[in-house]
């Protein structure tokens, strides 16, 4: 069985459109795969709550009892690999990985960016987007390198900024489109691999 592992730091809706794509299409039988475990660096983190619900492994991590990041990736590793993933997905994990943990994961990690990369990098994405009025915006699903949201395009989709959006209704609208091509590029890869 092709083990998932997700990690996210907040309510994890990235995680739960993964989730139910993987039930309602019944990636156990067709890809031989499942979600196996979710990891956040925030105890509190919502999206646990919901992953615990539907029986799947939910761990929290605190980064903040660490004294570096490479020591909370360290840990982070070893939780990771007690489920030997064959992809490890950030669904809105915020936190910027060290160049070691992304080694350790090359070519099975993966992210979403709410932009049209490599256009707006990092942070405040949709607000970026509209304020350099541009007549759209959209999602990226990359793998990730050590280096900020460079990493190789695996799939996007496009949203028109209309003329009275603001960063919130935008933003929903992306997020939309997001939970469509993340379960779908994470089939893909499953596929292929």
């Amino acid at each position: 069985m092709k083990n998932i592992v997700i990690l996210i730091s907040g309510g994890g809706s990235n995680m739960a459109a993964i989730v139910k794509t993987a039930k309602k299409q019944d990636w156990a039988t067709r890809l031989n795969a499942q979600v196996a475990a979710v990891i956040s660096n925030r105890a509190e983190a919502t999206g646990l709550l919901w992953a615990k619900k539907q029986g799947i492994d939910s761990a929290s991590i605190d980064h903040k009892a660490f004294d570096s990041r490479e020591a909370f990736d360290q840990a982070l590793m070893q939780r990771i690999d007690a489920y030997s993933p064959s992809l490890v997905v950030l669904a809105g994990f915020m936190r910027i990985l060290t160049p070691g943990f992304v080694a350790h994961y090359a070519g099975r990690l993966i992210n979403i960016h709410p932009s049209l990369l490599p256009a707006f990098a990092g942070l405040h994405t949709h607000q970026r987007a509209i304020d350099a009025g541009c007549k759209f915006a959209g999602a990226t699903v990359h793998q990730v390198t050590a280096e900020l949201d460079v990493g190789p395009i695996l799939a996007q989709a496009v949203v028109p900024i209309l003329e009275a959006d603001t960063e919130a209704n935008l933003a929903a609208r992306v997020l939309t489109q997001e939970h469509l091509i993340y379960p779908d590029t994470i089939a893909k890869l499953l596929t292929s691999n």
